[in-house]
């Protein structure tokens, strides 16, 4: 989608591009920071001039289990706050400094994801201007903007994910470790990436003390400079039973456990059952009666009283772990599309699905865009007002329940049935533009090429 723009700039004056994307960069990053400190300050004047707040409603949930920490009880006796600690810990200076300080560590964290994406980018060669041009569909983007300024703390997940997907390029995997466990103390659902991370912590790739060797971008709709058989290898159940306790998977799964386990045991001990069952038993068990965009919503608004049974459940989450499981074995080694494809797959097959999911697979899709060839002017316009459409949509006939007072559940529900469709066609419509690029080239075939080369 942005390669094609890529290739035009190719000609021109390398110096003088460097300068002027850099300085783009720059402009780019401090316009958005303006932008976000506005928006937070609006919010403050519309939370006490108009009937709808600005702030999401979590925000005040979040402050308050702040406050009963900063006093030294526990966040739990917040009713309805199902975090970890440390959300409430980080938001202590909310009861000190200024209830909005939440509010510009979320929308810092926003930036750092820009900042990220860039870094990601650069590390496989991607020209500056694709670069600045995926940035900006992070930056610009109205979903990503408000949700941190509302005060929702997605962002920092998104941020340490990134983070986690440089230490892996950069071959620092006890680094990645430690975040990996951390992040998913903290948000549980990252543990859908724990597979195809293993998965390419591959001895072809990583050796002790050596950096893996990245594919990079060149021009050419985003094909890379692998060779066809390098970009062919894929995992086959042989290979990863006979090489699956390298050291390098070994190391990452002991010390992401340890930190898991390490600060769940922690807050056990600090606040109990009650830690355990809202922050990590309930995201696992959630049954929300209330419209959401799930297809499931409607089958439990109409059983929440009754208790469901095993094979429901079990029915529920077969689709999501079978798509799952065919996602990670076919792109596992291209992590950037797979943590991207399983994003999606995973919040449009989920019991419950929210707004602020979609913030999770928005901050991956800069990283995918430089390998499609899918153009902007027509199938990529098509597939945003496809999956825009099937969302307005379910809002119109959720505002005739919500807010009219109307009984329109069947309709509702089929509304999520068509943005299941559109996510389903929009996430196939991406894989097929997609030009799939291992993101690490074999050591084996680097070291016989050098040797050619010497030859």
């Amino acid at each position: 989608m942005l390669e094609n723009y890529g290739n035009s700039q190719n000609s021109q004056n390398p110096c003088q591009l460097k300068a002027m994307t850099s300085v783009n960069i720059r402009a780019l990053l401090l316009f958005s920071a303006i932008f976000r400190v506005i928006l937070i300050l609006y919010g403050e004047w519309q939370d006490s001039h108009m009937e709808v707040r600005y702030t999401d409603v979590d925000y005040l949930v979040f402050s308050d289990a702040a406050s009963l920490m900063a006093s030294g009880d526990s966040p739990y006796k917040r009713t309805t706050y199902r975090y970890s600690p440390l959300l409430a810990f980080l938001l202590i200076p909310n009861a000190i400094i200024h209830r909005s300080w939440g509010k510009f560590l979320f929308s810092a964290s926003d930036l750092l994801v820009g900042f990220f994406i860039r870094s990601i980018l650069k590390l496989r060669r991607v020209p500056e201007n694709l670069c600045t041009y995926s940035v900006m569909i992070w930056l610009l983007n109205p979903f990503t903007f408000t949700i941190g300024t509302r005060g929702n703390c997605e962002p920092i997940v998104c941020a340490v994910i990134l983070w986690i997907i440089i230490c892996l390029m950069n071959g620092n995997v006890l680094q990645a470790a430690f975040w990996y466990g951390l992040v998913v103390h903290f948000r549980i659902y990252p543990i859908i990436y724990a597979l195809p991370i293993i998965l390419i912590l591959d001895s072809n790739f990583f050796h002790s003390g050596q950096k893996p060797f990245l594919s990079y971008w060149t021009a050419g709709h985003g094909k890379t400079t692998q060779s066809s058989t390098d970009a062919t290898y894929h995992y086959n159940m042989q290979n990863v039973l006979t090489k699956i306790f390298t050291r390098q998977r070994v190391m990452f799964g002991l010390v992401s456990a340890i930190v898991f386990f390490s600060f769940t045991g922690l807050f056990f001990y600090l606040y109990g059952w009650a830690f355990l069952h809202e922050a990590l038993l309930y995201h696992l068990t959630r049954t929300d009666p209330r419209h959401n965009f799930s297809v499931y919503f409607y089958h439990i608004y109409l059983h929440y009283e009754k208790e469901i049974s095993v094979l429901e459940k079990f029915i529920s989450f077969l689709p999501q772990f079978m798509v799952q499981l065919v996602l990670i074995s076919c792109f596992a080694q291209d992590f950037p599309i797979c943590f991207f494809v399983q994003t999606v797959a995973f919040v449009a097959f989920n019991k419950v699905i929210t707004a602020q999911y979609f913030v999770w697979f928005f901050c991956l899709l800069p990283l995918i865009l430089p390998w499609s060839s899918m153009k902007l002017k027509w199938e990529g316009i098509c597939c945003f007002s496809v999956w825009m459409g099937a969302q307005i949509h379910w809002l119109m006939w959720g505002y005739m329940l919500e807010f009219k007072g109307k009984n329109v559940f069947l309709q509702l529900w089929m509304a999520s049935l068509v943005f299941l469709a559109a996510n389903t066609l929009v996430l196939i419509m991406i894989i097929r533009h997609h030009r799939y690029s291992p993101v690490f080239r074999h050591l084996e075939l680097k070291s016989s090429k050098n040797s050619v080369k010497l030859e």
